[in-house]
């Protein structure tokens, strides 16, 4: 060890250098939307050791000495991206860094996210420079199965640094994305349906003989089935189901499927989802819905712009995603579909609500992020002007406390 490297872990024991857990930052907002109210004009957030310590009129709240203190016009909530692939989608287009999709088998839920993804990766540095500080990120569409999604922070230098739920739902996919060619199954939409349906029912028949084993002790456990498991986990609501449909047919399927197996489920891209209006109400089922700006073809050549103002008067739980780009830089950003939504139905506050407390309550990981509100997480996202007009540029962001970008974006 270096006489540099034994100074500095020196200076780190006796908190000369602050690390991430020590931060004291205070952000300076001319308005500050919490989403936990109404915005606050000329109001601090006060961040100590990475949670939210205080929040109110800047003639209330006292910034404690020593806080390294930021400015910004506008203040939110650090973004949150309801549904992404960024971590194991890369940057650069070649296949060692292009992880979100296994293609040599239609089911295979054991496929964890954590075990692919890359916490380096440049995309979450860019995607965090434009204020997005939380990702529900895994396994992405294209196959009947495809495997796991978890949730981060768009920060840390391993997994466990950004990790805040190691699984958070199975990937399904019920379109012609998950169609294979020939022989191979599925190769319709009622095969696909057919499949589903037998896979839950082995991980019924799978559950119901671990139940045995334990009551019994003489009777023997089936043999692990890393399948069974994940899908049993499913069925026990521990994970939800996120099915990527667009077609209202496929959309429809997706909702009785989850009926008949009482799964908690998530619905994805969702591109026809305005006709359904009163099935998923009644369902009680929230909707990720597809990045607004994408692209109206194929299985999207019925999407509205106006999906998420219609879905939210109707009272649906909507968040808004950046989904999966087949080209270079491989994602979009949720604080322009944001955007988007905002000129074609939805209010400011709405708006911002898809990618901030409402993709939080969704993801259940509302108690951390989504709001500012004393006892959260310090997670904020600054900006020179309207987030949503072409010209602003996000400043500074914040996670946990700690600045993390000041790049001008």
């Amino acid at each position: 060890m270096s006489i540099n490297t034994k100074l500095h872990a020196a200076l780190l024991i006796f908190g000369v250098l602050a690390g991430p857990a020590s931060a004291q930052v205070a952000v300076h907002g001319e308005t500050v939307y919490t989403m936990a109210g109404e915005p606050i004009k000329d109001a601090v957030v006060v961040i100590r050791k990475g949670k939210i310590a205080a929040i109110g009129k800047a003639g209330d709240v006292a910034i404690p000495k020593g806080f390294r203190v930021l400015r910004a016009k506008v203040v939110t909530p650090g973004l949150v991206d309801a549904h992404s692939v960024v971590g194991l989608a890369g940057i650069l287009n070649y296949n060692h860094d292009q992880d979100q999709l296994e293609r040599s088998n239609p089911v295979q839920p054991q496929l964890r996210a954590i075990d692919a993804y890359n916490s380096s990766e440049e995309l979450i540095a860019w995607v965090r420079s434009f204020g997005v500080t939380t990702l529900h990120t895994g396994h992405g569409p294209g196959e009947l199965i495809s495997g796991q999604t978890m949730i981060v922070k768009t920060v840390g230098n391993t997994i466990d640094d950004a990790l805040i739920a190691p699984s958070a739902a199975v990937a399904a996919t019920i379109s012609p994305l998950a169609e294979k060619s020939g022989a191979d199954s599925p190769g319709t939409r009622g095969k696909m349906i057919a499949m589903l349906r037998a896979e839950f029912l082995k991980a019924q028949e799978y559950r119901q003989k671990q139940q045995a084993a334990k009551k019994d002790k003489d009777a023997d456990p089936p043999s692990r089935d890393l399948k069974l498991e994940a899908l049993t986990q499913v069925l026990d609501g521990k994970l939800k189901l996120m099915v990527t449909a667009d077609r209202a047919q496929d959309i429809a399927s997706a909702l009785r499927l989850a009926k008949e197996f009482d799964i908690d489920l998530w619905l994805d891209g969702a591109a026809e989802s305005y006709l359904l209006i009163d099935d998923i109400k009644r369902a009680g089922v929230p909707v990720l819905i597809h990045p607004t700006m994408v692209r109206a073809v194929g299985e999207k050549e019925n999407m509205s712009f106006e999906t998420a103002s219609k879905l939210v008067k109707a009272g649906i739980p909507v968040a808004l995603q950046s989904g999966f780009e087949s080209y270079v830089p491989k994602t979009r950003v949720v604080l322009f579909e944001a955007g988007m939504a905002a000129a074609n139905g939805l209010t400011f506050e709405q708006a911002l609500a898809t990618i901030t407390i409402d993709a939080a309550r969704i993801l259940g990981i509302d108690n951390r992020v989504g709001s500012l509100a004393v006892g959260k997480d310090g997670d904020v996202a600054l900006y020179n002007g309207d987030p949503f007009e072409y010209t602003t540029h996000c400043i500074g962001v914040v996670i946990n406390g700690e600045v993390v970008s000041e790049t001008v974006r």
